[in-house]
């Protein structure tokens, strides 16, 4: 059975529990970058190719499992935040409160030829700092809405939490992460 491209998630996902490991495939090639995205933004880069093979294995394991009362990228950003959470519940208590630049990054500072691209990076850096700072609850509510560009009510099926309750931890997340930039010299 060969299955189109332009085809919904779906159909791919029935093909894939029947058998069909190519419609996986085109699942995977379709979501991996959002899901790659999403995982940096909440764990950061180290193990990041870990992360979303664990995300995507978890996928096809439970693949049979899915409901389609909602949609399958629904469930899939799901799995990856349940993820997230498992990785960073491993590493907390290995975590430092405060990052020291490596010489590789250093190295990048001395290589940018302008300021503006200085600056680019330093307010990336700031972001992600800034981010840290959040709990978990509230730094996905902002990477899910702000960045990754999902509406509320999908972020509350992923979460699981009610509508209300993903618009209070956005509300509150810009609000921390505006203070804390404030606070670092940036004028918003």
């Amino acid at each position: 059975m060969t299955i189109a491209i332009a085809d919904s998630d779906t159909a791919l996902v029935q093909a894939a529990v029947g058998g069909n490991q190519h419609s996986f495939c085109q699942l995977y090639r379709r979501h991996q970058a959002r899901v790659r995205s999403m995982l940096y933004q909440l764990c950061g880069a180290e193990g990041i190719d870990d992360l979303v093979q664990e995300v995507f294995l978890r996928a096809w394991k439970g693949l049979g499992k899915f409901r389609h009362r909602g949609q399958f990228s629904t469930w899939l950003y799901r799995i990856a935040w349940n993820v997230a959470c498992d990785r960073r519940r491993a590493i907390a208590q290995y975590r430092e409160r405060y990052t020291v630049a490596s010489e590789e990054v250093i190295q990048q500072v001395a290589d940018y030829q302008s300021e503006q691209e200085l600056q680019k990076m330093h307010y990336r850096h700031l972001v992600k700092q800034g981010l840290a700072q959040l709990s978990l609850e509230h730094r996905s509510v902002l990477v899910l809405h702000d960045l990754e560009e999902l509406p509320q009510k999908e972020i509350s099926a992923i979460l699981g939490v009610p509508v209300g309750t993903v618009k209070s931890r956005l509300f509150y997340a810009r609000s921390q992460m505006r203070q804390f930039l404030m606070n670092q010299g940036v004028e918003l």
